[in-house]
Order: structure tokens, then sequence, then C-alpha cells
């Protein structure tokens, strides 16, 4: 693994326990189809939620939330149209989040959860 997929690992690690503290069912991981990927799918109460995961280990390149360009929405969203389809999921709420975390020393981390982020 390289170091940014070790860096993305760690972030997804921690996304998936926030969620789980806050009562989120996780549903899948790494969820791949096609040419892309949906980080995190779960359930919160009766909604289906697809998590983008954005893990950064300093501020050099600004915060992490903000890598997600419109391309990158547009992906995410194009993905979760996929895995409703994939899944053969009708007539259910859905939403995306975003779990964006900076990493710090000691093992010391932020997290900010967005939810319905876009």
């Amino acid at each position: 693994m390289t170091e940014n997929q070790d860096i993305g690992k760690i972030g997804e690690d921690l996304a998936a326990s926030l969620l789980a503290e806050k009562g989120y069912r996780i549903l899948e991981r790494n969820y791949r189809f096609s040419h892309g990927e949906i980080d995190i799918v779960a359930k919160q109460n009766n909604t289906l939620v697809f998590v983008e995961v954005k893990t950064r280990k300093n501020l050099e390149y600004g915060e992490p939330e903000y890598a997600l360009t419109k391309n990158k929405q547009r992906q995410v969203r194009k993905m979760a149209e996929l895995y409703l389809y994939d899944k053969d999921i009708t007539d259910t709420d859905c939403r995306i989040d975003v779990v964006a975390i900076l990493l710090k020393k000691k093992g010391e981390h932020f997290i900010n959860h967005i939810e319905n982020a876009f």
C-alpha cells in the first residue's frame, strides 16, 4: 500500500467507527462498481446513506472536504445511482454525507461529519 492508501484506510476506519457510534448501521465498505467506488454505505433509521470519506494528514492542500470538486460530486452521485440499480433498491430515501478527517500527531484527529453534503 502507498502512504496515501494507508491514510485513506485509516480515515475510512475512523469514519466507520464514528458513524457506528452515531447509530448508523454499516452495510458496505469500499463498494466497487465498474470504475468507481463508494467508501461507505450505511443505514440511518430508514435512510440509505452514501458516505464519501476525505482524509488528510496536514492542511498543505486545504481542508479535506474541499477536495470534493464538482466532478467528484458527480462521480459520487453516479456511484450511488449504480448502487441502487445493482442492488435493485427502489422507493428508498437516500442522501450523501461527507466525513472529512484531519489526522494530527500522536494519533489525534479532527472529524467533520457533514450530513446531506450535496
